[in-house]
């Protein structure tokens, strides 16, 4: 196994291990037992008047509590299942014009009046240093309102007895298919958010996540050589019945199609089977190729040189230090930069069904949306929240804030940043009839990309070559480089299918906090990108 692919599967393999002592270890029946509503508003109400009474000219609370649950196999043999619970209370203020923030596990008024209190002190001591006041967009408080993830079967409710029957399934299947390993995981997230502000807001949100990814190891054992393949699924903000999956063939059989459902099983021996193929695969000659790229590739390109880059705290300098910057400066968004081709269409959207993002309500209580950001090529719009917006002359914030925690302090976040498809339907297969000299890849793999989120290269899950109009069969050692600029200019052709995936860990700010985003896009043409073979010594 190559050094960079056994960092990549061992190391999502211990952060499965490892993420879950971030809470309180509990019993499985524990997962289905929620915090009363009544508990939540009197919690949220006791903040709120403290803040005020301690000189808060604004206030929101968020009453958190974060389930998770892990499930996970080798082979024959369950390694870990672990159910996680985190609950308690966060408070952020503003007063003097500046933030203070505060956080409490104690669920008591007394308690959670003190961390008002607290977060009022911190902000008043931080005020000394602000040199312009925060300026916050306006938002008109709801009321009462609750919202839950749309939801047939709630995973929590499935026994753990099926989901390891489950998984023993989809290793037992990837085995007999030509697997020498797999490694197969359940992860599921239960978010139970309370946020009220003194806007007048009361927001009681229910957000379910769930991912079930594999990792697939073929061996030569005459040579000692090693390949792999990771699971092609989407980790997806649905319930149980997105793994209900009948996937259809494509291309020649190489990859299943998933939309609302997906089969983990099929999808095990599909991996098997190519992984074995990869042993036997020739090494891609360098140069330049028009590239095809599935769904399940184009996920992870947008998120890292479209979704970061456009996020407006890292184009204002303030991720500086941890996450980078952005090329993407606001010279740029005013004067209608060329980002991309005419027929790249990106979109920010929180309202996406089915996607990790969507939520109803943001973690400061703003209504999400659907909003553009690149259309027709040209850089049109960044990602913000109510005290950015004024920066870039917007009077409302785009609903993007969140915090992975209650301890946590909500801030600007991804929202799932998606392609839109082409207008004119075209198929996959009639797509690779128009490259002469090309490469179609899937699947998401190792990558770089500089600070800026300007000079990158990706690779992938899988490579085959197209000679003209025709899968030849299959690549390794593919690697192909740009920059966000040129890349998103040479898209020159759309197909009319559309396909999520995302990240479960999207990792900003310091401290550090995670979040889950969703990237959708359709199997797209770029023209006479640089190719290079990552086998070779430079």
């Amino acid at each position: 196994m190559e050094r960079r692919d056994f960092l990549r599967v061992t190391g999502l393999g211990m952060t499965a291990l490892s993420l879950p002592m971030m809470g309180r270890i509990i019993h499985a029946e524990e997962l289905l037992s929620p915090l009363e509503l009544g508990i939540k508003r009197s919690l949220a109400d006791a903040a709120l008047t403290a803040a005020r009474a301690a000189g808060a000219t604004y206030a929101d609370v968020r009453v958190g509590r974060y389930l998770n649950q892990f499930v996970v196999t080798r082979e024959n043999k369950v390694q870990n299942i672990v159910n996680t619970e985190s609950l308690g209370v966060g408070v952020r203020v503003l007063a003097n014009g500046t933030w203070g923030f505060a956080a409490t596990s104690g669920l008591n008024a007394d308690q959670v009046k003190l961390t008002a209190g607290k977060a009022v002190a911190v902000a008043k001591a931080n005020s000394k240093f602000q040199e312009t006041p925060v300026q916050l967009a306006p938002v008109k408080g709801v009321g009462e309102v609750s919202w839950r993830t749309p939801i047939k079967k709630n995973p929590m409710e499935v026994p753990i007895a099926d989901k390891v029957e489950m998984l023993m399934d989809v290793n037992a299947a990837a085995m007999e298919a030509g697997a020498d390993f797999i490694n197969s995981i359940f992860f599921l997230v239960n978010e139970q958010k309370y946020f009220a502000s003194t806007d007048g807001s009361y927001i009681d949100q229910d957000v379910h996540r769930l991912w079930a990814p594999f990792f697939v190891t073929a061996i030569d054992k005459s040579t000692g050589k090693f390949r792999s393949r990771n699971s092609l699924g989407s980790p997806v903000g649905r319930g149980w019945e997105y793994l209900d999956g009948n996937p259809a063939d494509r291309v020649d059989g190489i990859t299943p199609l998933y939309g609302d459902s997906y089969n983990m099983l099929e999808d095990a021996k599909h991996a098997a089977k190519q992984t074995r193929e990869k042993l036997t695969a020739k090494s891609v000659e360098p140069g330049k190729y028009d590239l095809v790229l599935d769904p399940t590739h184009m996920w992870l390109t947008i998120h890292e040189s479209v979704g970061h880059p456009l996020e407006l705290d890292r184009v204002l300098g303030y991720e500086a230090n941890y996450a980078g910057t952005s090329f993407a400066t606001l010279d740029k968004w005013r004067d209608n930069f060329q980002y991309g081709s005419d027929l790249v269409n990106l979109v920010a959207d929180k309202t996406q069904k089915g996607s990790l993002g969507y939520v109803e309500y943001d973690d400061e209580g703003v209504k999400t949306k659907e909003w553009d950001l690149v259309k027709e090529g040209k850089l049109v719009n960044y990602q913000a929240i109510r005290d950015q917006a004024h920066i870039i002359d917007q009077d409302e914030s785009h609903g993007c804030c969140y915090a992975d925690s209650w301890s946590s302090v909500q801030f600007q976040r991804m929202a799932n940043v998606s392609l839109k498809p082409g207008t004119e339907p075209m198929s996959v297969d009639e797509m690779i009839k128009d490259v002469e000299k090309g490469i179609y890849i899937i699947g998401s793999g190792s990558f770089s990309i500089d600070q800026q989120r300007y000079n990158m290269q990706f690779g992938g899950q899988l490579f085959y070559e197209i000679k003209d109009g025709e899968i030849a069969g299959m690549l390794e050692d593919v690697t192909y480089q740009s920059t966000s600029t040129e890349f998103w200019n040479s898209c020159s052709a759309l197909c009319s299918d559309y396909r999520v995936g995302g990240s479960f860990f999207d990792g900003k700010g310091e401290p550090s906090q995670i979040s889950a985003v969703s990237h959708g896009s359709p199997t797209a043409r770029f023209n006479d990108i640089n190719v290079i073979n990552s086998a070779r010594k430079i």
